[in-house]
């Protein structure tokens, strides 16, 4: 019994909650989530006006389509910032872009799986604008397209449009806030906007990755940080896979700090901390 607790939450409640998302999304939710489910679907309760977890179990069994939607933007996390683990933007810069441009190739199709609200994305593509600058190519001349993805449809609304409390931003390079950020008034005032061109190279959509892929691009980079460790080992390998054969052939995949490819896969060598590359055979 949870006396101290607004909702009586039993282990039965969390299995099922869990269970549910699990089978969504692949993540694992373990023992220590059990506060976590409570406080976030609390929430939920209230919102919908239910007194229990007894009954919320039925609302989602009756309204399992749109209900199921609703339980995994809760319960998930979205941990993000921009520039966050700044070496993988800083490999793009200095390595990737400079050999992009040696071979005259102008066209880079990138995905950002797992984007939250947007900060990945959009710091990817600050990255590519200022590399391309370096290196005096024109823009114009390369053919960028990001490909934003997440689960949660809360959060790609906010990553579509691209505004955020200046605090986000506070910690940027001055250089970079002038050029792809622009600061609101009145009703905005505490609040940025990205440049919108940065959002013409950046398509947001939601997307399960346990499900199918409606991409017809194979990529030259992905980005999948932080969102492997939630899932089983078996998953985190067939997802791996399913990436290799997403990527061009020399692709390369970017993991989180705390992930690795070691005993998942054999389809990628370690170019450096947490970059991959897709294995020629």
């Amino acid at each position: 019994m949870n006396s101290d607790k607004e909702f009586e939450f039993t282990s039965e409640d969390f299995d099922f909650l869990r269970g549910i998302v699990t089978k969504t999304t692949g993540i694992v939710a373990p023992d220590d989530k059990y506060t976590m489910y409570y406080s976030r679907l609390a929430r939920r309760l209230r919102t919908l006006g239910l007194s229990t977890f007894a009954a919320y179990r039925d609302f989602l069994k009756n309204n399992q389509e749109t209900e199921s939607i609703e339980l995994v933007n809760a319960v998930t996390t979205n941990l993000t910032s921009f520039f966050r683990e700044k070496h993988h933007f800083d490999y793009i810069r200095d390595t990737l872009i400079p050999k992009k441009a040696s071979e005259g190739d102008y066209t880079l199709r990138i995905w950002s799986a797992g984007c939250s609200t947007g900060e990945e994305p959009y710091t990817i593509a600050m990255t590519l604008l200022d590399a391309i600058s370096d290196n005096s190519s024109s823009p114009d001349r390369w053919d960028i397209k990001i490909l934003a993805t997440d689960i949660d449809s809360n959060v790609l609304k906010t990553g579509s449009a691209g505004v955020y409390d200046a605090s986000r931003v506070s910690s940027l390079d001055v250089g970079i806030l002038r050029r792809y950020f622009k600061k609101g008034s009145g009703s905005n005032q505490g609040k940025v906007r990205v440049n919108p061109i940065l959002q013409e190279h950046i398509q947001f959509k939601q997307l399960n990755l346990l499900h199918d892929w409606p991409i017809n691009d194979r990529m030259d980079y992905i980005f999948c940080r932080n969102v492997v460790i939630y899932f089983d080992k078996e998953t985190k390998a067939g997802l791996v896979n399913r990436f290799a054969s997403q990527l061009k052939d020399d692709g390369i995949l970017f993991m989180g700090h705390s992930e690795s490819l070691y005993k998942t896969s054999d389809r990628f060598s370690l170019l450096g901390k947490t970059i991959y590359q897709l294995a020629i055979n």
